[in-house]
């Protein structure tokens, strides 16, 4: 109960745990004696409740939040965070020691016989001290200066104002607003390197088109796309939508039973598959290379469904050999 982001009054404490005022008193004692920060205030609004320690006390956790902690460090070992593998697995080598011997083989087998595949392509790490530096200029306030290098390698020097570090898949973006550029911009972590100290506080701004994670999603994909196209798909925009990842493409509303998809892909099948699976009619106008793309593959499944052609009949042979 003292764990909960609360302050409980005596009597209310005694009045749960069906104990009198002065048990409650002398376990509050008791819990000090061990090392938990118990901090208690006085008045009509005051009780008890568990303060940040300069040591960590033992934690009191159920059986299925010590396994999800078990899980959580075996999950960080294995990702793309450096400097945090050996950290992890020592503090899950301490958690194995506590835990009751029910638990222990929950865990242990959850190690034993769980595998990960690994990533098709090396995914970049993440320095540790990086992103708790960024993680505090969201939370302070505070420009940044950050010296960032893009997909091409040019490296150039960015004054921002860190909005949110967000994480898709194995990497992490900081979504910021470049102040010598007057918009939003979005770096990948792995690429840059912050310059300290810390810079000036600045007014707080709502996030990029109102939800951050979905900027990223929307931003990210646009940068890695070889093939775009503006496609005019025969179906309200809200239907799309229920159908289109944020990560796809973008769907703009024309008119009550039309929108346009902005989309795109690294190839052409790619694209293709996308625009099938929409389930609704559509135009393509353009690229040039995605007609003809489109046009190619309708002819090739058109083909699939004709009934082969029965043989001819097979040629006569000529009673006069040599003629």
């Amino acid at each position: 109960m003292l764990q909960s982001p609360r302050e409980w009054p005596g009597s209310e404490l005694a009045e749960r745990l069906g104990v009198s005022g002065r048990t409650v008193r002398t376990d509050i004692e008791r819990l000090r004696e061990l090392g938990y920060p118990v901090r208690a205030t006085r008045g009509s609004a005051g009780g008890y409740r568990l303060a940040a320690g300069a040591a960590m006390p033992p934690l009191l956790l159920e059986d299925d939040e010590a396994v999800a902690v078990a899980v959580a460090l075996r999950t960080v070992a294995q990702g793309v965070l450096s400097g945090v593998e050996d950290v992890s697995l020592r503090a899950l080598a301490k958690l194995e020691q506590v835990l009751p011997s029910r638990l222990r083989r929950r865990v242990r087998a959850l190690q034993q016989y769980t595998a990960p595949v690994p990533a098709d392509r090396p995914s970049p790490t993440v320095d540790t001290e990086t992103l708790m530096t960024l993680a505090a200029a969201c939370r302070d306030r505070e420009r940044l200066r950050l010296d960032y290098r893009d997909h091409a390698g040019t490296a150039t020097r960015r004054l921002v104002e860190p909005q949110r570090v967000v994480s898709w898949g194995r990497r992490w973006y900081l979504v910021a607003w470049d102040v010598d550029r007057d918009d939003w911009r979005l770096f990948r972590v792995d690429r840059l390197t912050p310059r300290s100290p810390a810079g000036a506080r600045f007014a707080p701004r709502e996030d990029p088109e109102g939800d951050a994670a979905r900027y990223v999603a929307g931003k990210a994909s646009a940068a890695a796309w070889r093939h775009r196209a503006r496609v005019s798909v025969h179906a309200p925009a809200a239907a799309v939508l229920e159908r289109v990842n944020p990560a796809v493409g973008v769907v703009e509303p024309v008119d009550a039973g039309t929108c346009v998809l902005d989309t795109g892909a690294d190839s052409l099948d790619s694209l293709a598959v996308h625009l099938g699976m929409l389930g609704y009619e559509f135009t393509v106008t353009g690229p040039p290379e995605l007609v003809a793309h489109l046009e190619e593959l309708a002819g090739r499944y058109a083909r699939s469904t004709r009934p082969p052609s029965p043989p001819g009949p097979a040629p006569q042979k000529s009673p006069f050999p040599g003629r």
